[in-house]
């Protein structure tokens, strides 16, 4: 029987109340900030990242935003947003941008729950891991444009380039 055939009411079970159940699981910090919103941080290899996820009932959306502190020269802001347009070409499931005033790098990816479907502790593990691997992935391409003299292209290669072998 298919996934979708299996529906349960979205009042008996609410989508940030899964999200908790999976912290809690992973043993990740985590502060629930309202009934729709849940803060976390997840530590990544290179550094500590600050997820956001809300639940917005008018949209039938889980909302995830994963930040990452990031405080470019500013003459290195428009090869940053050049390094986002081909990263966010790169990836399927999220996005992308980078929100100046608070210098930060920012993924950010909704789940649709339309129909009141519920999201399955798997599918909330797996955005949240899809999430830091984006940031881990692109976290070094993002140092060497902004801080190096290192392009775009260039950059991005070091996060697109198939490792061989294993450390």
């Amino acid at each position: 029987m298919a996934q979708t055939d299996h529906f349960i009411a979205s009042d008996e079970i609410h989508p940030i109340d899964i999200v908790e159940a999976v912290a809690t699981h992973h043993e990740w910090d985590f502060d629930r900030l309202a009934e729709d919103q849940i803060a976390m941080v997840v530590e990544g290899q290179w550094r500590s990242y600050s997820l956001t996820l809300a639940w917005s009932p008018r949209e039938e959306v889980l909302r995830l935003v994963c930040t990452f502190d990031l405080d470019p020269p500013k003459d290195k802001l428009p090869m940053i947003y050049e390094t986002i347009n081909m990263v966010n070409d790169q990836v399927w499931d999220g996005s992308f941008t980078y929100w100046t005033a608070q210098q930060l790098m920012v993924w950010r990816y909704g789940l649709v729950l339309a129909g009141d479907a519920i999201a399955l502790p798997e599918q909330v593990d797996q955005m949240i891991r899809n999430a830091v691997a984006a940031c881990e992935r692109f976290y070094p391409s993002f140092q060497l444009v902004g801080w190096g003299d290192t392009g775009p292209a260039a950059a991005l290669d070091i996060a697109l380039g198939q490792a061989y072998g294993r450390a």
